[in-house]
């Protein structure tokens, strides 16, 4: 999960018209939540004028190479024909030390075994590049597959909600159903490891409690990255509990108000861009030194989830609960990952998975925020590696440090 959907909503506070006058109250109930980040922006904005911040962005943009790396394309049918992107970066072949002109010795009958696949599921708002620096880091070790969640990235629009013309919810457990189409079309066969970070965690969680003997069978490891089982309405984002009350109690009604205006509120997103990239930074990372280009390229990957998406899939979080479905993970090596300062799914959540999951490997990463992955990609990385070792997806000896960190961001 992402608080994302609250950014869109003060974005859209600023923005003309009817719609969002008829939210009422929720402005002065949503401002608590803007506070801290719209005070640093007005700093800033004493020191430095609009238009250079605009061409700082776009020089982000420009340079950043975050979120270039691209694999084979594929597409997978969800149950309800929604089209699924997705890519798989295959395992760069051995290199061929036999001799010229020798013959090679072949086996006939015989099929070699399917490779260990890793499988990367992404949070709200996000999409498959938000693994950019774990996919450098493993590219040609490993094979991978890299999806957009429905609605998400380049994957189909939810068939329900385009046939609507959006406002249909979307539920976890549909999102568990498309994890499972998307690995019969991408690794049909061999081992698996799923990743998942924030929603894409309980996608994995959704899966399994639908499909409990595709676990069992084939399901080699798991890695849990800031993500939760359930009791997410109980979080509070940070904000004293006045100012929670009031946003829990306002916020499904604003976005579904403002998911009917689309186009306003995206109009308004672009004329307070300082304020959202202020909301992004203090929702997404922990510490203060993060990398300008990361915090630019997790902006762009918010950007550009419609608000129609993000008010779709906003009441599905309230709903999650997936605690009975985890003692199914107790035979498997896991990997229960989250920042000490995230505030969407707090580390108290893993902690609560690591509970039911007691063999568990819990890693809780300090000055680290919800989107752990890109602010600490190294302790990511080193970890995940730990797991795959683990699960014999790759050998010991792999190399897979030196990848994808924040100084090689363009991995191989």
């Amino acid at each position: 999960m992402s608080d994302f959907s609250t950014g869109d909503v003060v974005a859209a506070a600023a923005a003309p018209g009817a719609g969002w006058r008829r939210a009422g109250i929720a402005g002065a109930a949503i401002g608590v939540l803007a506070a801290g980040a719209a005070a640093g922006v007005a700093v800033e904005r004493l020191t430095v004028g609009r238009g250079m911040r605009k061409r700082a962005r776009l020089a982000l943009d420009a340079t950043g190479p975050y979120g270039a790396l691209r694999g084979t394309p594929g597409r997978a049918t969800a149950d309800d024909g929604t089209e699924l992107y997705y890519e798989v970066d295959e395992v760069d072949p051995p290199e061929d030390t036999a001799p010229a002109g020798s013959r090679r010795r072949r086996l006939f009958g015989r099929k070699a075994p399917a490779p260990v696949t890793v499988v990367f599921s992404h949070g709200y708002c996000l999409g498959q590049d938000s693994w950019h620096f774990q996919r450098a880091a493993l590219r040609g070790l490993v094979r991978t597959v890299h999806w957009d969640q429905r609605s998400h990235g380049r994957s189909e629009r939810g068939r329900a909600q385009a046939r609507a013309g959006g406002g249909v919810p979307v539920g976890i457990d549909q999102l568990g159903r498309d994890l499972k189409a998307v690995i019969d079309a991408a690794a049909p066969e061999g081992p698996l490891v799923l990743v998942g970070h924030s929603m894409g965690g309980m996608t994995i969680m959704a899966l399994a409690d639908q499909y409990p003997d595709l676990l069992r069978d084939r399901v080699a490891a798991v890695a849990f990255v800031g993500t939760s089982s359930g009791k997410l309405n109980e979080v509070s984002f940070g904000l004293p509990v006045m100012g929670v009350n009031a946003v829990r109690r306002v916020l499904p009604g604003v976005l579904r108000a403002l998911g009917s205006q689309t186009e306003l509120v995206e109009r308004g997103r672009r004329a307070t861009a300082d304020l959202f990239a202020g909301l992004i930074k203090r929702y997404s990372f922990g510490s203060r030194d993060v990398d300008p280009a990361v915090a630019r390229f997790a902006e762009r990957l918010i950007e550009s989830t419609p608000i129609d998406v993000v008010a779709e899939f906003y009441p599905a979080f309230a709903e999650h609960d997936k605690s009975a479905a985890l003692p199914l993970f107790r035979d498997l090596p896991v990997l229960i990952l989250a920042g000490d300062k995230d505030l969407v799914t707090p580390s108290s959540h893993s902690e609560a998975i690591a509970d039911l999951l007691p063999e568990a490997e819990l890693v809780i990463v300090p000055d680290a925020g919800h989107l752990v992955m890109l602010e600490h990609p190294e302790t990511v990385t080193d970890r995940l590696a730990d797991l795959l070792v683990r699960a014999g997806a790759v050998p010991e000896s792999s190399n897979v440090g030196g990848h994808g960190t924040a100084e090689q961001p363009g991995g191989r």
